[in-house]
């Protein structure tokens, strides 16, 4: 049996995670309490943002890039307000952090 933490809980020590090695994360939408799923901005203050949005590879939680390595602003607002139309339970975190780290644990691919 697989235990899921809770997306709120989840989120806020993504976001502490984040602080205490020096990045900046936002809550920038807040989904269900209980378990909407988490997407992730990250922004390298260059104009670079890369999104991450969760996944399954089998038994095994990953985060997929679905716009690539880089994107613009646009196409990322672009792309939030899609699966916000999909899925209204969606979290967005963005992460502020020159080198482009994520704070995940969860393979990236």
């Amino acid at each position: 049996m697989i235990l899921r933490l809770k997306s709120a809980i989840f989120v806020q020590a993504l976001i502490r995670r984040c602080e205490t090695a020096g990045a900046a994360a936002y809550l920038v939408r807040r989904g269900a309490e209980e378990a909407g799923a988490v997407f992730l901005k990250l922004n390298r203050l260059n104009g670079a943002l890369t999104v991450l949005s969760p996944a399954r590879r089998g038994e095994e939680r990953v985060w997929m890039r679905p716009l690539g390595d880089t994107a613009d602003e646009q196409r990322c607002a672009d792309y939030f307000a899609k699966q916000v139309r999909f899925d209204p339970d969606i979290w967005i975190v963005e992460i502020e952090d020159r080198e482009g780290r994520a704070f995940v644990d969860e393979p990236i691919v």
